[in-house]
């Protein structure tokens, strides 16, 4: 059955979390100095600030995805609506470090519950295989334009007003969800579902949660005692999470779906993907505003062209696939990026704005497809039933990847800049600026009176380095993940023809890529 004009109407509606969140994940960081002089935070409670956004979806987003598919998607998909417009007032208002992390905590848990809901909401209205093809890559594509639009507009509303403004964005956003959903989007659930298993939950939490702080505190301060010790515990809890869900008749997570090619294949390449390209994307907003020397607006300025590239790529992503086939689209397509990752392997620190730029575009364009149809095959491969645990399970990855971007690619960065920059410290600085300064770009920036212009240059060099080889290890990596993509998805059928999938395991999907 073909979706109608509700239906689509209803897929505008189910879009608005997700610009949302996209712009979310990315106006806080432009606030931090305005929040530093406001509420003057300590250092770790910045950071936790910050970093527990990120940390309360990951945690949160399998059991919310089950949830969903319990309760009634539509049903959560309101309720964390509402959740999250209250939790963002909350931050909009806080008048202290503590009041700003438990806000900042609030709209993690209720932000997971939008991203899985509106994936399996659209899995359910839109049933024709092409259709939801489209309908995902709308929906990756306002996820993009909230990633170029987010550093402009918190910028300018930075400009104009107080900090909290930049929360407040979301508050007319849910109002229309809210007043919206109940009169387009129809209510799906898995009528025989029994109660969530509440030791699974438990369970999960301390998987993802100790296992996405490990990671980061590995990108941050190294591989010291407590990173290890918290990402030991997460294998452990996550076994043992496991273990469980084999035992159960009704599992909080189904691992079946891992005995189907398609879904465990994209689940990767999208945990791979993702987490490449965000990994290094840290690093060329500190590229454009330290090295560049460009202002937070202007640098969110020379993100647009690469943002314009990836909404042009997904839209054009569904009609490809269905001549080609998934499998070589994807992977056709990361080798185009891997040509970005070596363009900016190239990019020095006195004139490289423009190949930054042109490698960027690249990039973008290039896993523009991996997210239309990675997303789509996760979700397509799942029974009706489990649509939302699959949603979830798709987030998870991509938070993962880009936790493990972040971590993997910065080891690197950092190694090469606090070696090059160690050595061409001045004699006789003052010690606590040495340290600063061997720290990151931004302490040498921080400190730059005292280091001169000579040696900044040469941390900026440092740092760009830095850079330059962890983009050709991502582009090597990437290299490898678009040969796989190829193999193991050579199976899946263009156009979104039905195919029998012999191999694929017991689980039986609703759509093609089963």
């Amino acid at each position: 059955m073909k979706a109608g004009p509700r239906e689509w109407l209803g897929l505008f509606v189910l879009t608005l979390p997700t610009l949302l969140l996209a712009l979310d994940a990315t106006v806080l960081n432009l606030a931090v100095p305005h929040i530093s002089a406001d509420l003057k935070p300590s250092s770790a409670e910045l950071l936790w600030s910050i970093d527990i956004y990120g940390f309360m979806i990951a945690g949160f987003l399998v059991t919310m995805g089950t949830l969903g598919d319990r309760i009634g998607r539509r049903k959560l998909l309101m309720i964390g609506a509402l959740g999250f417009g209250l939790a963002s007032v909350l931050a909009a208002k806080a008048t202290s470090p503590e009041m700003l992390i438990a806000a900042r905590a609030l709209l993690g848990i209720t932000g997971a519950t939008l991203m899985p809901s509106t994936l399996a909401l659209i899995s359910n209205m839109f049933k024709d295989p092409k259709q939801r093809g489209v309908a995902i890559s709308v929906w990756v594509t306002c996820f993009s334009v909230g990633v170029a639009v987010g550093p402009v507009l918190g910028g300018a509303f930075l400009e104009w007003f107080w900090w909290g403004s930049v929360f407040l964005l979301a508050v007319p956003v849910m109002v229309v969800l809210l007043v919206a959903t109940p009169l387009l989007i129809p209510e799906y659930k898995d009528a025989e579902a029994g109660r969530i298993d509440l030791a699974s939950v438990v369970l999960s939490l301390v998987t993802v949660l100790p296992a996405i702080y490990g990671i980061k505190r590995m990108a941050e301060q190294g591989t010291d005692a407590q990173a290890v010790v918290t990402l030991l515990a997460g294998v452990v809890f996550g076994v043992l999470f496991v273990l469980r869900q084999r035992e159960l008749a009704d599992p909080l997570l189904d691992l079946r779906l891992f005995a189907n090619r398609a879904f465990t294949t994209a689940l990767l390449v999208l945990l791979l993907g993702l987490g490449l390209m965000g990994g290094l994307y840290l690093f060329i907003t500190q590229y454009l505003q330290l090295v560049e020397g460009l202002s937070p607006i202007r640098a969110g300025l020379w993100l647009l062209p690469a943002a314009g590239a990836l909404i042009v790529a997904s839209s054009l992503t569904p009609a490809i696939a269905g001549k080609v086939g998934p499998g070589y689209v994807v992977g056709g397509a990361l080798f185009l990026s891997v040509l970005g990752y070596a363009l900016i392997g190239l990019v020095d620190s006195t004139d490289g704005l423009p190949l930054l730029v042109t490698g960027f575009v690249l990039i973008y364009t290039g896993i523009s497809p991996m997210m239309v149809l990675g997303t789509d095959l996760v979700v397509g491969s799942a029974p009706p039933e489990r649509a939302g645990s699959a949603a979830a399970m798709s987030e998870t990855a991509m938070e993962f990847g880009i936790a493990l971007g972040i971590a993997g690619l910065g080891s690197v960065v950092t190694a090469v800049y606090r070696d090059e920059i160690g050595e061409a410290l001045p004699p006789g600085l003052a010690e606590s600026a040495a340290e600063t300064a061997r720290d990151t770009l931004a302490g040498a920036d921080a400190v730059s009176d005292s280091l001169g212009a000579q040696v900044l240059e040469q941390a900026r060099e440092a740092f760009t380095n830095g850079m330059n080889l962890a983009s050709g290890i991502a582009g090597v990596i990437v290299a490898v993940t678009a040969v796989a993509a190829m193999v193991l998805l050579r199976h899946v059928p263009a156009g979104g023809a039905e195919d029998a999938g012999a191999d694929e395991g017991p689980v039986e999907g609703t759509g093609p890529f089963r």
